[in-house]
């Protein structure tokens, strides 16, 4: 189930939120809306939580079924709770926004091309997937571009036929192209998602909507 909603009125949720298939982490001053959006629509249980002493979850965070990667400068006192839930795994290197750098489903990930051999080494143990470096439409926050789940992949609109062929090799499912939030292209900054349903910013358009029940909900 699709829920249009937003995060105290900004409507690029994937900034500030993270999800899984069974979970969801959303900022400490989440509005009831979106944890109702999350829980209705994805079926998942939000934990409220700061990461960094911020609010910016989905940036700094990438989560499967398996684990979910954070930034180091994420305090033990912050982690310790959700790992009642799930491993998680403070990154060791410079480029530490997660959720900016990492694209993940229960499959594979598609990881920034800079990242250190053993960030990318972290990522493989705690994510427990195929970890690949490479870009997706000249970008390397492959995170913020894309969407992926465990039953498709949205990308931005300049993602070429040759990448889209190769995240659906790689992710093990369909691919699409798509823009959120009235044309927005970094599709990974305006949703969170999972094989259930999503919650999407609300600024997108009915045409929008159809690309991600096309691609995600096929």
């Amino acid at each position: 189930m699709m829920k249009l909603s937003s995060y105290n009125g900004n409507p690029f949720i994937g900034v500030y939120c993270v999800a899984n298939e069974s979970l969801s982490l959303v900022p400490l001053d989440a509005p009831t809306s979106l944890i109702t959006d999350i829980e209705e629509g994805m079926g998942a249980t939000v934990i409220p939580t700061a990461l960094a002493s911020s609010s910016i979850l989905g940036t700094l965070t990438a989560m499967n079924s398996y684990g979910a990667i954070t930034t180091g400068m994420a305090t033990l006192a912050e982690v310790r709770p959700l790992r009642k839930h799930l491993q998680v795994k403070r990154i060791k290197d410079r480029l530490n926004a997660c959720g900016n750098n990492i694209l993940v489903n229960d499959n594979a990930a598609l990881v920034n091309p800079d990242l250190e051999r053993t960030a990318v080494k972290q990522i493989e143990d705690t994510l427990q997937v195929e970890v690949v470096q490479g870009m997706v439409a000249g970008h390397k926050t492959v995170g913020s571009v894309c969407t992926a789940t465990n039953k498709g992949v949205l990308c931005h609109p300049s993602t070429s036929r040759a990448e889209l062929e190769m995240l659906r090799s790689l992710f093990k499912v369909p691919t699409g192209i798509g823009t959120l939030n009235y044309g927005a292209p970094m599709v990974g900054a305006c949703m969170i998602a999972n094989s259930k349903g999503a919650a999407i910013g609300f600024r997108s358009t009915p045409i929008e909507m159809g690309r991600v029940e096309d691609v995600l909900f096929p």
